[in-house]
């Protein structure tokens, strides 16, 4: 009875974390209109590195770490950190380049192809590819085709940076799962974060028209998705992993896609319109059919191996 009921509690927590992600589309949609892509991204990971920090601290403190372990787990961190957060920062930044020219809608759908990449491109790295996974891609694909192309056969601008971003996200997150069974998972998050926050303000400097301009007048935007979407619905997530069970909390967490495009419907007035419904019906449809399969690969630890979804 216990068990079962910090499952429900996790699947709760985990739940309310989608929510979270899935709402951070209408803030990025919202902020792409006041701050260069990669400004806002710099910003909005920095919030979310430090909140996660200061978490971190805090249970270091409540477990008693000597200043020499901490260094220690520290340091165990920096690369994979570097590694990821630098695979972060062109995905992250591809998705926030798109919001000019696409909806929430279609960025939440898009980006969720990264669910079904990630099996396709562990492929390459000796994963079995099975086949309801492969059936599931081939739903999703119909999907994207719906909701991406337009009757003319043309494919949107924003769109299309969004379906890079995906493919990004897919690279990164088999790069996490590469590191992740064997470091402390919010230690890991904060030097991913931070990194790719250090990285996102040297490509602003370098490529937005105006670095870090217009931050006052998003900043609502850029709060949420520091604090609320990277910060505390990643938190969430860790703690929920714990008691979750690994495709239940997979297919909970793949409906940030659903509430991305309910935030820009409700919040932000879109329309997708009949033919974007339909392909956002296939694509999610296709995604949790990915999702239900067995695993690649067996586990070594008991770390559910699951795409970690773009925060």
């Amino acid at each position: 009875m216990r068990a079962n009921r910090r499952r429900l509690r996790a699947n709760l927590m985990l739940a309310f974390a989608a929510l979270l992600w899935g709402l951070a589309f209408t803030a990025q949609k919202e902020g792409a209109a006041h701050v260069g892509a990669f400004s806002f991204t710099a910003v909005r990971f920095a919030l979310g590195a430090a909140m996660i920090g200061a978490v971190v601290m805090a249970l270091d403190r409540r477990r008693g770490f000597t200043a020499a372990r901490r260094r220690q787990l520290t340091r165990s961190v920096l690369w994979p950190g570097f590694a990821c957060g630098s695979m972060l920062t062109a995905a992250v930044g591809l998705q926030q380049a798109a919001m000019p020219d696409t909806t929430a809608g279609n960025a939440a759908f898009v980006t969720g192809l990264y669910l079904v990449l990630v099996p396709v491109f562990g492929v390459f790295m000796g994963l079995r590819l099975r086949w309801l996974t492969a059936a599931g891609i081939a739903l999703a694909l119909v999907g994207l085709y719906f909701v991406a192309i337009t009757d003319t056969f043309t494919f949107a601008r924003g769109d299309g940076l969004v379906m890079l971003a995906a493919v990004c996200f897919a690279f990164q997150i088999l790069a996490v799962d590469r590191y992740a069974g064997r470091l402390p998972a919010l230690r890991f998050a904060c030097s991913q974060f931070g990194f790719c926050a250090l990285t996102s303000a040297g490509v602003a400097l370098a490529l937005d028209r105006a670095p870090f301009a217009g931050l006052n007048l998003a900043l609502i935007p850029v709060l949420y998705g520091g604090l609320i979407s990277v910060g505390l619905a990643y938190t969430f997530q860790v703690l929920a992993q714990r008691d979750a069970e690994p495709t239940p909390a997979a297919l909970i967490m793949s409906l940030e896609t659903v509430f991305g495009a309910l935030g820009g419907a409700v919040i932000l007035h879109e329309n997708m319109g009949l033919r974007g419904y339909l392909g956002a019906c296939l694509m999610m449809a296709g995604i949790l059919l990915s999702q239900l399969g067995p695993p690649a690969r067996p586990t070594k630890t008991t770390r559910p191996k699951k795409p970690l979804p773009p925060a």
